[in-house]
């Protein structure tokens, strides 16, 4: 990867380029058009020039692994602006914060932002207190932020009311990190009713229209949207069933707390209708209620997060011990804020086993030498700190609750972070990944 950037001495950027080459295996498919998406995108940069090679070469297809892409563009362009910072004496957040894109402004690969919340998420790792810790001897703190552009995608649900008043709600997207609770609160708030009578599952291809997997962070966006569309059809339907038993127009019906109610004085003073009670006697009052939507939903909210990260590298060994690490991410709104949380501290802790210690190592007949987790080195719980996490809440205007994906902007800044705080520590920019002792120790004997 090659990356050019301009810098005015006040930290604002003036222009970039950025040439990839990745390879994906024997196939094309590498994510270099992801990669080129992402890189700029945080900043607000007059003139930009992308280019992208996707090489072939004899190895397996690549496939997806949480953001693909934009983890690696990330390494460089953030490095790179770390170390024109720093070269400037300027702070690197600052400069973050000078250039960052708001609302309007067209990102670097063309679309124009709607409500975005990078400045929100600036100014929250401005306040947290991790950045007032004195580091020590051989200790380095970085930063880094990082982007994903999120996705919507074919997507078909549905739901039903049942007999009691409980509601079934049928989603095509597999739950890899809380979409079906997500979706289940989301439904339970549009009908007014507790969560726990709300049940999601995850059915077949035979029982739904077409649903692409879950990818791109869409499962609580995408399926979570479409739910909240088909309960309002159960509702209206539900308003509709009161409306006959009270002999008045629908219009004059509403729903509120899990139950139809005259919309006025004017509309008749009737008790309100439960959710349960018109599904006990829906069997006789037409049958039963249901909805279901299906579409492919625009309104996608790009997601942005900043990280920082404390590390202390032993000088003799070239060990680096990650010591606090801290995850500010715009979640749109946070519909169930644990699973959000995991989310950010999964993407961190997949992100620091990617700078440190992660890689493949193909010998000299081509084949891999570490097939298994004995030799490819993932961090385990010893590994890590407490993951610290900040939840900024700018709500996606094109989504009924505000949600905007959260699950793969997370993995984005942690390589260059955690670049920049050895560098800090150790004085030495290293630019190939994983950053093992052995290649700290090369560069702090002068060797690389």
């Amino acid at each position: 990867m090659d990356v050019t950037l301009g810098m005015k001495s006040d930290g604002t950027l003036t222009a970039a380029r950025a040439e990839f080459r990745m390879q994906g295996g024997a196939f094309p498919g590498a994510p270099v058009d992801m990669a080129l998406f992402c890189c700029f995108a945080p900043y607000h940069i007059p003139a930009i020039h992308h280019l992208g090679y996707d090489v072939l070469a004899n190895r397996p297809k690549c496939a997806a692994y949480r953001a693909p892409g934009s983890p690696m563009g990330a390494f460089a362009v953030e490095s790179l602006i770390d170390e024109m910072a720093r070269e400037l004496g300027l702070d690197p957040l600052a400069v973050r914060r000078t250039n960052a894109v708001r609302e309007g402004m067209k990102a670097s690969y063309g679309p124009t932002f709607a409500r975005i919340g990078l400045e929100e998420v600036l100014d929250a790792v401005s306040a947290h207190p991790n950045l007032q810790v004195p580091l020590g001897p051989n200790q380095g703190r970085g930063i880094a932020t990082g982007y994903w552009f999120n996705h919507g995608g074919e997507t078909s649900v549905s739901m039903a009311i049942g007999e009691d008043g409980t509601v079934q709600v049928s989603v095509g997207t597999p739950d890899i990190g809380g979409s079906r609770a997500s979706i289940g609160l989301m439904v339970a708030e549009t009908l007014g009713i507790p969560y726990e009578d709300v049940r999601v599952n995850v059915v077949e291809t035979g029982a739904l229209g077409v649903n692409e997997p879950t990818h791109g962070s869409r499962a609580t966006f995408a399926s979570g949207k479409a739910a909240v569309v088909a309960t309002g059809q159960a509702i209206r339907e539900m308003c509709r069933r009161a409306a006959a038993a009270w002999d008045i127009d629908p219009e004059a019906v509403t729903w509120r707390d899990g139950a139809a109610h005259p919309a006025g004085e004017n509309a008749g003073r009737f008790e309100p209708m439960t959710i349960a009670e018109i599904g006990a006697s829906m069997g006789k009052t037409g049958g039963p209620i249901s909805g279901h939507h299906e579409a492919t939903p625009d309104g996608v909210g790009a997601s942005f997060g900043t990280h920082v990260v404390d590390v202390e590298v032993d000088p003799e060994t070239g060990r680096t011990t990650v010591l606090r690490y801290l995850v500010v991410q715009d979640a749109g709104r946070a519909i169930h804020p644990s699973y959000v949380e995991g989310q950010y501290q999964g993407g961190a802790a997949q992100g620091i086993g990617w700078a440190l210690n992660e890689e493949y190592v193909y010998g000299e007949d081509g084949r891999l030498q570490n097939p298994i987790f004995l030799d490819y080195r993932v961090p385990v719980a010893s590994d890590l700190p407490m993951i610290d996490t900040v939840i900024v809440e700018v709500p996606n205007p094109g989504h009924p609750y505000g949600v905007r994906g959260v699950g793969e902007t997370g993995i984005t800044p942690p390589l260059p972070a955690i670049a920049n705080a050895i560098h800090a520590a150790t004085g030495k920019r290293i630019r190939h990944l994983p950053i093992t002792p052995a290649k700290i120790i090369k560069a702090m004997q002068g060797r690389g």
